[in-house]
């Protein structure tokens, strides 16, 4: 029973109305498989007919007073016969293929669509803590490629599979209503052909693939960390490895194949010659069968056994269709331990907002042997703000991710006005937190459609009032589009600063009953700090507000402060009190007070490793991809020659011996027509031996074509797929901020395209040689014997090649669309995926549920389209191909009737006639084999043009290690001469704008100023990750545009404000520093002592190797930081970019890391951006920015003696004008 529901597990989401047309669909199917063997039935008497009338005639010629077969007549009853099967054919194959695509496409297109919104949802319900535990890259390719898998085994594959059956049982009775004996005979040797076709390898490929997706999505992700420590080459590498293992399996596949395929069609000739030796001792000894008998049994059980064979490939694509369900459905079966679409728990009338966490011990699922909060207890009183200090890791985010229900604590429990928040509707719940992060997450659409993000149904008004609440309304009315500005993917395009007060304003318009802020003001420049601190100071009036700050000069006026430590609150009061108490606060408080206390607070703007430009638009070329053409494709095939060779040869081969087989089957029928019997019997041993020889020719000639094309066609698919992510981390920065260059839309092309090619080369190409072979061969055989009837069965060929060429023309238009359907849909389940965590505190699941069904309908839409042309053509061609039968038979009996020849000479022309016959059925094959597989084929060329479109693409900037200067003494000197710069999207915003300032070699430039005001983009263009537009920036005096982009990058090193850690081990990120040379753990130890961080690796249990999580989800933002710190280390640079390095420490580790930085600055260039301007005062030069120049510049005591701009900002805090 387990496996009969297993088999129709990949039907499960079948509505009775799917299941309805899949019957007639499979009735039709059964109908249409009844079509050969019903044709033999009439090929059979038609055979006797035409050894009759050669009999007749040499009676007649010996005088025999016998009546004359009117053989036109004949003929023109049996093309009667034909014509009524062609039509009953025609009919039938198209509600088949409107079953193969009507009842069944159709059918398969709702249900796979039921499928992806069904685990799309499930994904969207499930908790935070099994996203911890499952890869975000490997869902996606879940989402993409296994239900693909399932599509195609319950789609075409289910009706072919019914088909094929139905054909087979047809077959078999054909034979035996023919003659029993012979069937039996035959029915011995066809286990072996059916067994030859079923062995075939289930490849491991997926799973492969899969793994190669997740590296692709984790890199694509953070390419501007990838390229600022050009780590493009390695990671190339690392997706090389998985293709490698995918490549192993698909040669193992072609092998197999190649040798059961080539043990097929050796089993096949064998049984000709049995058959046919056996067949004829019937015929010539006991006389127990005609000659048209013998044709009816042995082609019956011949087409019956081949069929069965056929099956083979839909059993494995449903096994395929199988393993995929099993893992798709194991997914949707699971039940959340947090459901968050759940109606079910209580909505409190009344909401006060006291909070409360009673004894909770709290471990992550991903690391349950790391306890976090250890038996906490305290009290958040409603109303009052209370502020959480301590060092990071002491479980200060935990908590707040706990209050949002993000986890459940493993003991003790969180109550909100007295009630357990586990009995509470989830939804609801959420519904009354807003929370801003460190780190907020935007989404890939408009600022306004951001902020409406936080309450659906808002007005504009609202939307404006909550932007003025956070300070964002003037940065946004200074925008070409203003609200209507696109974010970009993640909201890359726009700085950390304007990211939180965007953030900051979507949690506003909520009018929540809880606020939880964060880090919520981390990222502003003093002057937007100050109004927004006000803001949320009228805010959070009558709300209860929970703020984590590591300024505490941001918390002093909180009611009630808390400070952690280990998991536990050691202390509360307010800040008078913590103070006399001289504990956690009063220690955190004094360390950061050392420096200068009025100059806690400063100004900067993130350099966060992102661009900035806002991709309103793209002024990339047109998005209209050129088809390439086929020798593009097999140029990139090249290496691989002597395969394709070899392949074409084995090819070659095969497609000759189908005709042979024509005129050996023609001189069967020929020898029946002989009066000499022992002439009968040598002529048929004779044809039996050269049955046998060609058995052996085709096992060897099978078994190279396969091999040698899966050889070539799986090193061919690796190298495209590697040139492919290659190209892409190749590309400038400025190119991933194209919207059509989203991480969604990188990964799903990586994950179809290069596969799709497959359908163009590779086996494709010993189709269309063993194709044009036969098709060649054919007709040079048929029109030396019978140029007449060769013309008239040219004509019907031609109309099958027409339907075959508009049925190519139709799908790859249509392939085109549903490839861009499905990115745009692919784009969709990465951001949502991508920023589960922002979406659960939103409780905004299924607003993204319902946008990822909507982008859906498109694809359907295609399916349906897709179905009719196809249906069309598939008809079309079984009808044309029955009809050529019935012409050609006719025109035959007219030729035989009218030439009026002797009868050898007539007798060879009804051997001619089979053989012309033979070979239009042949050609008529290998042409149907050519456009069976067009929907593959049309795939293959989009997919192969948009590769080459990528590949083809020269960056603006080039990567590449020989390109530009190097020098052996680099110095670190660096001079901004003039410097203007727009943003390519946004050319009427002047970013810089005659940028000059100098930094000499071991010197410390630090860059003050508001938000917007260039900072960033100054750093950006020291990187080259983009190019100023007028002016230059000089390296050692060498013009940037000159240098070699490794050679420049190698000699930087960068610590983010939002580092970006990846999916590997605390070790294997530290390397990373340095990615031209092997590091040993001796120097890995040694820099993250120096960033001091080694003490806290060494109480993990798996120390260095444990695993951070995707994008370091695992850590806290201080471990986070202190790692990236000393992958920085590691690098040994010459220029040092630290971009507000410390910002995510307590103070405490601050010192530390300050103390660490400070000694790493010693003899190294090094750029500063800076919250704290206590941090910078011992900078050798200062410069304050203003509207992208710079308007001061100086030491920390010039710039104060000056008493300009600096002085104020240093002093009260007043903006930079």
């Amino acid at each position: 029973a387990e496996k009969s529901a297993n088999f129709f597990l990949q039907f499960r989401l079948a509505t009775w109305k799917d299941v309805m047309m899949m019957v007639v669909g499979g009735l039709c199917a059964l109908l249409h498989g009844t079509a050969l063997p019903l044709m033999l039935l009439v090929y059979g008497r038609l055979t006797d007919t035409f050894v009759n009338y050669e009999f007749e005639s040499f009676c007649s010629n010996a005088f025999c007073s016998l009546g004359r077969i009117d053989i036109e007549a004949e003929m023109t009853i049996f093309a009667y016969y034909f014509t009524g099967i062609g039509l009953g054919v025609s009919l039938v194959s198209y509600f088949q293929v409107s079953s193969l695509i009507f009842c069944w496409v159709i059918a398969a297109a709702r249900q796979v669509q039921r499928l992806r919104k069904a685990y799309f949802q499930k994904i969207m319900q499930m908790d935070i803590g099994w996203f911890d535990c499952n890869s975000v890259g490997e869902l996606n390719t879940r989402l993409a490629d296994d239900i693909n898998t399932i599509n195609y085994a319950i789609a075409d594959q289910a009706s072919i599979l019914i088909e094929k059956i139905s054909a087979f049982v047809f077959g078999f009775m054909v034979g035996f209503i023919g003659g029993w004996k012979l069937t039996l005979v035959v029915i011995a040797v066809s286990p072996l052909i059916c067994i030859a076709t079923v062995a075939r390898l289930a490849g491991q490929e997926l799973k492969a693939y899969a793994k190669a997706g997740t590296v692709a999505e984790e890199v694509l992700s953070s390419v501007r960390t990838v390229a600022a420590f050009c780590g493009e080459q390695k990671e190339v590498d690392r997706y090389d490895r998985n293709l490698v293992e995918a490549l192993k399996w698909g040669v193992k596949k072609g092998t197999t194949i190649g040798i059961f395929q080539g043990f097929l069609w050796c089993i096949t000739f064998l049984y000709y010659a049995l058959g046919f030796w056996y067949g004829s001792q019937l015929v010539i000894e006991s006389k127990e069968l005609s000659p048209g008998s013998l044709i009816q049994v042995f082609l019956g059980v011949l087409i019956g056994a081949m069929n069965l064979g056929q099956a083979s490939p839909c059993l494995k694509a449903f096994a395929s269709g199988r393993a995929a369900a099993k893992v798709i459905f194991e997914i949707i079966d699971q039940e959340p331990e947090i459901d968050r679409f759940s109606e079910g728990g209580y909505k409190l009338d009344k909401v006060k907002g006291d909070i409360e966490f009673h004894n909770v011990t709290f471990y992550y699922p991903s690391r349950p042997e790391v306890k976090v909060l250890n038996e906490l207890s305290m009290q958040v009183k409603a109303g009052e703000t209370t502020a959480f200090i301590g060092p990071s890791g002491s479980g200060k985010s935990t908590i707040i991710q706990l209050i949002q229900r993000f986890y459940n604590p493993q003991e003790g429990m969180v109550t909100l006005d007295g009630h357990d928040i586990c009995t509470l509707n989830i939804q609801w719940l959420r519904s009354l937190i807003g929370i801003v992060e460190q780190e907020p997450a935007l989404f890939a659409t408009t600022i306004a459609e951001n902020i409406r993000f936080g309450r659906p149904g808002v007005t504009m008004e609202d939307i404006i009032q909550a932007t003025k609440e956070a300070n964002a309304y003037n940065f946004i009315m200074d925008l070409p589009q203003k609200f209507d500005t696109l974010v970009g993917d993640g909201g890359d395009q726009m700085s950390g600063g304007q990211k939180q007060r965007i953030a900051l304003a979507r949690a506003l318009i909520r009018n929540p009953k809880i606020l939880l802020l964060d880090m919520a003001t981390s990222a502003l420049d003093n002057e937007s700090e100050a109004v927004v601190q006000e803001a949320l100071d009228k805010t959070r009036m009558g709300r209860t507000t929970i703020s984590i700050a590591h300024r505490l000069s941001t918390i002093k006026n909180a009611d009630v402060i808390i400070g952690f430590e280990c998991g536990q609150a050691v202390e509360k009061g307010t800040h008078k009190e913590l103070l006399e108490r001289q504990g956690v606060y009063f220690t955190l408080i004094t360390l950061q007070n050392q420096g200068t206390t009025s100059a806690a607070n400063g100004t900067v703007d993130d350099f966060d490793l992102k661009s900035r430009s806002l991709s309103s638009g793209s002024n990339e070329a047109d998005d209209q991809v050129q088809l390439v053409p086929m020798a593009r494709i097999l140029k990139y095939n090249q290496p691989e020659w002597p395969y394709m060779l070899l392949g074409s040869l084995g090819a070659a081969i095969n497609g000759f011996s189908n005709p042979m087989y024509s005129v050996l089957f023609s001189e069967i029928l020929g020898v029946f027509g002989r009066i000499d019997l022992e002439k009968q019997r040598e002529l048929i041993n004779w044809i039996c031996v050269l049955f046998c020889i060609m058995a052996i020719i085709r096992f060897f000639s099978h078994f190279i074509q396969e091999y040698a094309f899966a050889r070539s066609g799986e090193l061919l698919t690796c190298r495209l797929r590697k040139l492919g992510f290659q190209a892409m981390l190749r590309q400038e920065i400025g190119w991933f901020n194209d919207p059509r260059n989203s991480i969604g839309v990188l990964t799903t092309r990586l994950a179809s395209d290069a596969s799709a090619v497959r359908g163009a080369t590779g086996c494709q190409i010993g189709m269309i040689v063993n194709s044009l072979t036969n098709i060649g061969a054919s007709f040079g055989i048929a029109l030396y014997f019978s140029w007449k009837l060769s013309l008239v069965t040219v004509c019907f060929l031609l109309l099958i090649g027409l339907s075959g060429m508009f049925q190519a023309r139709m799908l790859t238009g249509f392939a085109h669309e549903d490839k861009k359907a499905m990115e745009t849909a692919g784009q969709t389940s990465n951001e949502a995926l991508s920023n589960i965590r922002t979406i659960a505190g939103l409780a905004k699941e299924k607003i993204f549920v319902e946008s990822y069904e909507q982008k859906l309908e498109l694809p359907y839409k295609c399916a349906k389209k897709k179905a009719n042309i196809y249906g069309l053509c598939f008809c079309f061609s079984n009808c044309v191909f029955i009809m050529a039968y019935a012409a050609s038979y006719r025109y035959g009996g007219h030729l035989v009737s009218s030439e009026g020849l002797h009868y050898m000479i007539v007798f060879r022309l009804v051997k001619i006639l089979d053989l012309v016959i033979s070979a239009i059925v042949t050609s008529g094959i290998a042409l149907g084999r050519i456009t069976s597989l067009t929907p593959d084929y049309a795939k293959a060329k989009i997919a192969a043009a948009e590769i080459f479109k990528l590949l083809d693409r020269v960056p603006k900037i080039s990567i590449d290690h020989k390109d530009g200067k190097k020098w052996d003494n680099f110095r670190g000197k660096i001079e901004f001469h003039n410097c203007k710069f727009t943003y390519p999207t946004r050319p009427d915003i002047q970013v810089l704008n005659g940028l000059s300032v100098s930094v000499k070699p071991g010197q410390t430039l630090a860059l003050v100023g508001s938000s917007g005001c260039g900072k960033s983009t100054s750093v950006q263009l020291l990187e080259r990750f983009y190019d100023p537009e007028e002016g230059q920036v000089l390296i050692d005096s060498h013009p940037s545009h000159t240098v070699n982009v490794p050679f420049l990058r190698s000699q930087i090193g960068i610590v983010s404000q939002e580092p970006v850690l990846f999916g590997c081990s605390i070790a294997e990120n530290i390397r990373y520093g340095d990615n031209t040379r092997s590091i040993s753990m001796e120097e890995v130890v040694e820099a993250a002592k120096k960033a001091y961080l080694h003490d806290f690796v060494m109480t993990l249990p798996d120390k260095y190797e444990t695993q951070v999580g995707a994008q370091g989800s695992q850590l806290s933002r201080g471990e986070k930081q202190r790692i990236a710190v000393a992958r920085a280390i590691v690098r040994n640079p010459k220029i040092l970019l630290l971009d507000e390095a410390t910002s995510a420490l307590d103070t405490e580790s601050e010192k530390m890391v300050q103390a660490a930085l400070d000694e790493a600055r010693k003899g190294r260039t090094c750029i500063v951006i800076a919250h704290r301007l206590s941090t910078i005062q011992t900078a050798d030069i200062i410069a304050v920015m203003s509207h992208g120049v710079i308007i001061e510049q100086g030491t920390h005591a010039e710039l104060m003696t000056m008493k300009g701009s600096y002085y104020k900002l240093f002093t009260t805090g007043s903006p930079i004008s």
